[in-house]
């Protein structure tokens, strides 16, 4: 499967923006997120059943609507969301006031490479229309799973991905390496998946939308 180590930096602003939001496009970036995600975050989230009392990571957290969602929905947990970008995190906060003001939520700056927690720390950890974004993403999944707790979940969710029928997915195949991004077929989301160490290895697909779910669960076998 793919294995990007480095990566050109961003060359348009179009680009810069939806990696790394900054300034007042960047903050305008994170509201069209916001809105134009929401329907394809409940369609993802739907596949993955979660508990009051739930710890939750979003990787990416970009406008933080994910966030509010998965709050809403671990009403005696605690969830986390993280960002590399400052815009992000300033967004992210801002739609989430309320749950953190009530030590529901907590918002960090940090990249999906080196996340600020310990080990198996999370029952769900989730990535909205991120991970193609993602530096080096066979040891950024590898990340992940070392802070996913054993019997927690990953669930990657994408509105492109190689094979899709959709326009914009077929643009971001045609595209993508120029672009940066690290676009994964359905087989390929699940052999990422499985590589990494999780099991129970789930792909959902609206291949005419886009759409995808690629969910694992962490398993006490040791990482190889």
């Amino acid at each position: 499967m793919p294995t990007i180590t480095t990566r050109r930096p961003p060359s348009t602003p179009i680009q810069t923006q939806c990696q790394k939001p900054k300034g007042w496009l960047g903050r305008y970036t994170l509201w069209r997120m916001n809105m134009s995600h929401s329907k394809l975050t409940d369609w993802g989230l739907s596949h993955v059943s979660i508990a009051p009392d739930f710890t939750i990571l979003d990787v990416g957290c970009g406008g933080g609507r994910t966030v509010s969602k998965l709050a809403a929905l671990a009403t005696q947990g605690k969830v986390y969301g993280v960002d590399f970008s400052d815009a992000s995190v300033a967004a992210s906060t801002k739609t989430n006031a309320r749950w953190i003001a009530a030590g529901r939520v907590e918002i960090r700056e940090a990249s999906v490479s080196q996340l600020p927690f310990a080990d198996a720390t999370f029952d769900l950890v989730t990535a909205v229309e991120t991970h193609f974004w993602w530096p080096n993403l066979p040891a950024d999944m590898r990340e992940v799973f070392r802070v996913t707790r054993p019997g927690g979940t990953v669930i990657l969710i994408a509105e492109v991905y190689k094979g899709a029928s959709s326009m914009a997915s077929k643009l971001f195949e045609k595209h993508g390496a120029r672009l940066g991004v690290t676009l994964l077929s359905a087989d390929e989301h699940r052999e990422l998946l499985s590589s990494t160490g999780f099991s129970n290895v789930q792909i959902i697909e609206e291949r005419a939308k886009g759409w995808i779910s690629a969910l694992g669960k962490k398993t006490d076998r040791p990482l190889t």
